[in-house]
């Protein structure tokens, strides 16, 4: 699974809105991300041909087995860097910041070293 970071914030970002909201559509992805709506017409189109997403004809976005496994993975390494952040006594919004920025680069061992941590 080698994708490259911002296509890995579209799929966690389509994954928390479809766990938040039920669905996903480009205009709520492009609030979620604070970018622009063509940006993720663009990112969109790559992730429906390397096959991480569908897209009804409603234009509503569903992740693939293939997307879901790397939204899911990514969402996973957010929440609990985020939590650990929190324990160590970073402000919540700015534990969400970092965790966002390390949650791509961060080794297994480092991760796992992590959550073995956590509270």
């Amino acid at each position: 699974m080698n994708i490259y970071e911002s296509a890995e914030d579209y799929l966690e970002q389509i994954l928390m809105l479809l766990e938040r909201k039920g669905h996903a559509r480009s205009v709520d992805i492009a609030a979620g991300l604070n970018v622009s709506k063509p940006s993720v017409s663009v990112a969109m189109k790559k992730l429906r041909e390397n096959g991480y997403i569908t897209m009804s004809s409603d234009s509503m976005i569903s992740l693939t087995d293939k997307g879901y496994a790397i939204a899911r993975k990514i969402y996973d390494r957010h929440q609990a860097l985020t939590k650990y952040l929190v324990q160590l006594g970073v402000p919540e919004n700015i534990a969400r910041e970092d965790a966002c920025k390390i949650e791509h680069d961060l080794s297994e061992e480092s991760f796992a070293a992590i959550c073995s941590q956590i509270v």
